[in-house]
């Protein structure tokens, strides 16, 4: 499809993914929202990308939910407005291939849930996180209350959701929320440095690293342990596994082909 409120850039088997809306700091539309659907599924399917970027163009990264839309919901469509921005996140976090959220600015209320979704955050030192939607007399809708928590622990979780209260980079890899932060001209630079490294490993095993870690986050350890050998035992098929073994006895880089 063609996209308005999206920019793609592909190099390097890493797309990197531009919301491009920074007159409205990037805030999330319904259309917005589709748009960013059908790029992950594109991206998903697209064999010659590895890896994902999501950064926002301007100030912010996504500076929260169209508060306008939501002013306007009529009875009853709230709860279809966040189960449809869900689903979204949900194909975001379920990738098999690795998505990196790059966070340059603001990401408030859904830009927050939206990094959250991503498999790995990286954080200018000018970025803002937060989830104020108390603030509005609402929640957040789009996972925050699950995916926060979950991050970085439920008292923290509590007190950014109940005060509304935002935080910065640094803060935010203080306590778990980011990855690493660095400078606002470093930021691209890291979003690829940390995709490159990813690609250097087999593109299969890092696909079953992703399923075992999200599907053992709401299992039981026993559960867990389970699904990890069962995905562990299924590598042993992989040409991927016959050749970074062979390559780390004969002490040279592998070949990686994702098969």
């Amino acid at each position: 499809m063609a996209y308005e409120l999206l920019l793609l850039e592909i190099s390097d088997r890493i797309a990197t993914v531009t919301i491009n809306r920074p007159d409205k700091l990037n805030a999330l539309n319904d259309a917005l929202m589709k748009e960013l659907g059908a790029m992950m599924d594109e991206l998903t399917a697209n064999k010659t990308v590895g890896a994902i970027i999501i950064t926002g163009a301007g100030r912010a990264f996504v500076a929260g939910a169209d508060i306008a839309r939501l002013a306007a919901a009529e009875p009853g469509e709230l709860e279809t407005f966040a189960r449809r921005g869900q689903g979204v996140f949900r194909r975001i976090e379920l990738s098999a291939k690795p998505v990196i959220a790059a966070v340059n600015g603001f990401a408030l209320g859904g830009g927050c849930e939206l990094a959250l979704a991503c498999h790995v955050r990286i954080a200018s030192t000018l970025a803002k996180f937060g989830l104020p939607e108390v603030k509005l007399g609402l929640i957040p809708g789009y996972g925050g209350t699950q995916r926060l928590p979950r991050l970085i622990g439920r008292g923290q979780a509590l007190q950014m959701i109940l005060t509304g209260d935002t935080i910065d980079g640094a803060e935010a890899v203080r306590v778990g929320l980011a990855n690493i932060a660095v400078e606002p001209d470093a930021l691209a630079g890291a979003a690829r440095a940390m995709a490159t490294a990813m690609l250097k490993n087999a593109p299969v095993a890092i696909a079953r690293a992703i399923e075992s870690v999200d599907a053992g986050l709401d299992a039981t350890l026993e559960d867990g342990l389970r699904l990890e050998a069962r995905l562990f035992g299924s590598l042993e098929a992989t040409a991927d596994m016959r050749e970074g073994t062979k390559a780390f006895l004969e002490k040279r880089p592998p070949d990686f082909r994702g098969v």
